[in-house]
């Protein structure tokens, strides 16, 4: 086991039969485009599977899905929207896209997401210091652990503040048995490479209706009127999924309950090897029955009095590329340090899976204390700071493999001072 060369990724998704199949048949039949039958198949599929007779509408990216959601709710310049803010930048970039501004709302320690109270205190405030009320309210499956929706409904419905769910990372997650994305107004789906399906890059809009259904594809593919020459009397944008990625889509639909059972199972392998770990604590979804996580990504925290073995040396020197799968990193960072950053023994623990070819990484870093954020308004309870201290994500992907799981634990407890 120790003498393992292949590295084992948080989370991979690979080709099989099924998705060669539909990509060669988008190559046969030519439809190399963003439309085509792959596109029309891979929504109805998505329509199938989350059920509660909505709409699916395919893009080519989560974060297209979010900016759409948000158009279609009204958001614009001089607007303000609730956003949680232990999440990925994607749920809160388009807000700036519209012109209009984030309110971040930290986290409730159960799920580690959007907090009901913060987010009431917050509405109120906001009235009373604007005298209008928030555009939008985007709550975050963080991790694929679903949200308090039934409370964070609740308020939206009194204040009448349409819900946009950032469901990116809760595929096939479910709440009282109904499927994240299709209790708000707008739901949100992610297929990037890394996610619980993927075809490629790519993500989609859940809709309610026919009428909005329409409208969102009408904004997804350049509000393009109905004349034999292009004629447009809004300004839309070039969202809609191609066909050779929804081609792959088709096919990873057709083995989607299996990845999510596998990523439960090594959900439950951690929480197994690890609970007797002392200062490690696996975080596991609320035992109250409304709760069935897919546990996209595996996490943990490291109590702060734990001693990781070459603890010394995190932080000592300047990250200069891509850590934990990050694309397209190009700028060296100018310090080794920032005001807000994990602990010094979870940076240990990471370095030491790495050098293990494991890879693990931070929790997302909470958007209230992201530099490009620092004049946002924010209602903080210090939750997703303590938890962004202490935790990272473990391999949990298709490809991961129960001995892997074994491999990867007994490597976090060796790696611990005794």
């Amino acid at each position: 086991m120790d003498k393992r060369k292949e590295r084992i990724l948080l989370c991979l998704c690979h080709l099989s039969g099924n998705e060669q199949k539909f990509v060669q048949e988008a190559f046969d039949t030519n439809w190399v485009v963003p439309l085509g039958p792959n596109v029309n198949g891979f929504e109805k599929d998505l329509e199938a599977f989350v059920g509660q007779d909505k709409r699916v509408v395919a893009l080519s990216a989560g974060t297209a899905a979010v900016h759409l959601g948000l158009l279609a709710c009204g958001v614009g310049p001089c607007d303000e929207v609730l956003v949680q803010s232990f999440t990925f930048c994607a749920s809160s970039h388009p807000i700036t896209y519209l012109g209009a501004t984030p309110v971040f709302i930290d986290s409730e320690k159960d799920t580690w997401n959007m907090d009901p109270e913060l987010l009431e205190e917050a509405i109120k405030d906001r009235i009373a210091k604007t005298g209008k009320k928030p555009k939008a309210i985007v709550p975050v499956a963080l991790y694929g652990m679903p949200y308090q929706i039934d409370k964070i409904m609740e308020i939206a419905n009194r204040y009448e503040i349409p819900v946009v769910e950032d469901a990116a990372e809760g595929f096939g997650s479910k709440f009282n048995g109904q499927v994240l994305g299709t209790f708000g107004k707008y739901g949100v789906l992610s297929f990037n490479g890394n996610k619980m399906i993927t075809t490629s890059g790519g993500g989609a809009l859940i809709t309610a209706n026919e009428d909005e259904w329409r409208e969102i594809m009408m904004y997804a593919t350049q509000y393009r009127e109905s004349y034999p020459y292009y004629q447009h009397e809004k300004i839309g944008y070039n969202y809609r999924m191609s066909n050779i990625c929804a081609g792959i889509g088709r096919g990873q639909m057709t083995i989607v309950d299996e990845h999510i059972a596998h990523h439960k199972h090594v959900q439950s392998l951690y929480e197994e090897l690890l609970k007797d770990v002392p200062g490690i604590k696996v975080h596991s979804q609320p035992a109250t029955g409304e709760y069935d996580s897919n546990y996209w990504l595996c996490t943990m925290t490291i109590d702060e009095n734990v001693k990781v073995k070459g603890q010394e040396n995190a932080y000592k020197q300047v990250v200069t590329g891509a850590v934990g799968g990050a694309a397209g990193v190009i700028h060296a960072a100018k310090t080794a340090t920032t005001d807000c950053q994990p602990n010094e023994n979870v940076e240990a623990m990471r370095m030491g899976l790495d050098a293990l070819n494991i890879e693990s990484r931070p929790l997302w870093k909470p958007m209230h204390k992201q530099p490009v954020y620092k004049d946002a308004p924010a209602y903080v309870n210090g939750i997703s700071e303590a938890l962004f201290k202490v935790g990272m994500c473990l391999p949990a992907g298709p490809y991961v493999s129960d001995d892997d799981v074994r491999f990867i634990c007994e490597a976090i407890k060796s790696l611990i001072e005794k």
